[in-house]
């Protein structure tokens, strides 16, 4: 079980880099991965509640609650008041969040090409099902 921690951490010290290296061509350093995170789950979502988004990460109202303010901040992302229910609001991506996702899906199709580039079609379609299964607890 060794060599598959640490397969997981070199993957991941991997991944991490390659956004971290998307981070700086985009020019959006003083974002944190987690504040990316909440970015592409909104995004996600669909301009979700915070209850909603809270849901989603499976974290407390309070702490998504303080996270998006930090967004809200940074100009990242909108709280717009519901037509339906005046009392609550969805969270929108601004055209600099939208960035940022777009960003963060680049890094993710160099994490893939990487990958793909290292494996046979066989191997692709083997860990493809394999992390599926993992993802998707099948």
């Amino acid at each position: 079980m060794n060599s598959l921690t640490d397969m997981v951490a070199r993957l991941s010290s991997l991944m991490g880099q390659m956004e971290e290296t998307a981070k700086e061509q985009y020019n959006f350093s003083s974002l944190t991965l987690t504040q990316m995170h909440y970015l592409e789950v909104i995004s996600m979502q669909g301009n979700p509640k915070i209850t909603e988004l809270a849901h989603a990460l499976k974290l407390t109202k309070p702490t998504v609650k303080v996270a998006i303010d930090k967004l809200i901040e940074k100009d990242y992302v909108l709280k717009i008041q519901s037509d339906e229910d005046r009392r609550s609001a969805h969270l929108h991506l601004t055209e600099k969040g939208k960035l940022i996702n777009q960003m963060h899906d680049y890094a993710h199709r160099r994490i893939a090409e990487y990958i793909g580039n290292k494996l046979t079609q066989e191997e692709q379609h083997h860990i493809i099902v394999l992390l599926d299964k993992i993802v998707n607890n099948k």
